[in-house]
């Protein structure tokens, strides 16, 4: 066994909590037994769902919360006043270093709030922006923000993507990775005024491999490893992505089960259909961690599936393994 990682998990967070997040955290406790969770919630529904399955019960702890942030709650309020609720104590865990990270599918808002107010950001931070891996032909890539940040500044877009290039770079041991800015055109003078200052700025940074403006056309073909932009274009790049593909993926199901030929051919093709369906399901890449925070703080969907919540544990373990946060720190030195 390796060193224990312990993850504070939001029970009550998302659509379908505690069923999907329960079954999550017990798929990831099967398959890594270096994990430690505090699944933070209502007692008596969190020990019900735990019932359903056989776990190593040393390795879990029902941390007790009374209340639940919905989704419409205004962020700020609700953080400030429901002190007792799944997501706040949850976050506390991760502030006082009892637990080495935090896991929500709750609200974005919330999520973002807490991080920075309870968690609190690393010395040098401007904001802590969400960052996300998404399938391309060319593997995983890097997008950020994609949630945090709707309106930001070029300074802000230049310490992203230097954050972002030391967690590409860890996560997936490629050296130098290029870093590209969104853009409706690969000219430097195309865009608007956020790019347009950011992109000299980018230019200058001796310490990443800027390649410079990349198109969204471009984006699924991965030709460029991290990719920087604001929240609103970065939400909207993910959530078109997302949406996309659960249409395309019913279109061919639909197609393969529309006559008898199509089905003898689905079933020949079945088995690499099925590699190529799973590189390009983003459920298999965990969630959104906020970069440059004091503590990992991850953010999945509201609509997470119990696979999502495994992975998203296991990418908590990997983060603290691979002391991101400490390289991120030295650097911003």
């Amino acid at each position: 066994m390796g060193e224990m990682v312990k993850i504070a998990v939001d029970a009550m967070g998302g659509d379908f909590a505690p069923q999907n997040i329960v079954q999550g955290v017990v798929d990831a406790l099967k398959e890594d037994e270096d994990i430690f969770v505090y699944l933070v919630g209502k007692e008596k529904e969190v020990n019900a769902e735990l019932m359903k399955y056989e776990f190593d019960g040393n390795r879990v702890e029902v941390v007790n919360a009374t209340e639940v942030i919905a989704t419409e709650e205004p962020p700020v309020a609700a953080v400030r006043t429901k002190k007792d609720s799944s997501l706040v104590k949850a976050l506390q865990l991760t502030k006082d270093g009892t637990a080495d990270a935090f896991v929500s599918a709750g609200s974005s808002g919330a999520i973002l709030v807490g991080g920075q107010l309870i968690v609190g950001r690393l010395r040098g931070v401007e904001r802590s922006p969400f960052a996300t891996f998404m399938p391309t032909l060319n593997g995983a890539k890097l997008i950020l923000d994609c949630g945090a940040n709707v309106d930001a500044r070029p300074s802000m877009l230049v310490q992203w993507a230097k954050i972002g290039s030391i967690y590409y770079e860890n996560t997936t041991g490629k050296k130098n990775p290029t870093v590209a800015i969104v853009n409706i055109g690969a000219e430097e003078e195309k865009g608007n005024a956020l790019v347009k200052e950011t992109f000299p700025l980018l230019k200058e940074c001796e310490d990443i491999n800027f390649i410079g403006s990349i198109e969204a056309r471009d984006i699924p073909y991965g030709k460029a490893d991290v990719l920087v932009c604001e929240a609103f274009v970065g939400n909207v790049i993910i959530k078109l992505y997302e949406g996309l593909a659960t249409v395309l993926l019913g279109e061919i199901k639909k197609g393969l089960k529309s006559t008898v030929k199509s089905k003898i051919g689905a079933a020949l093709a079945l088995p690499a259909l099925k590699k190529t369906l799973k590189d390009f399901n983003t459920d298999e890449y965990g969630g959104a961690p906020m970069l440059g925070l004091k503590g990992l703080v991850v953010k999945t969907h509201g609509s997470t599936k119990p696979i999502e919540v495994k992975n998203c544990l296991l990418q908590c373990k990997a983060f603290k393994e691979q002391k991101i946060n400490d390289k991120i720190k030295e650097h911003l030195k």
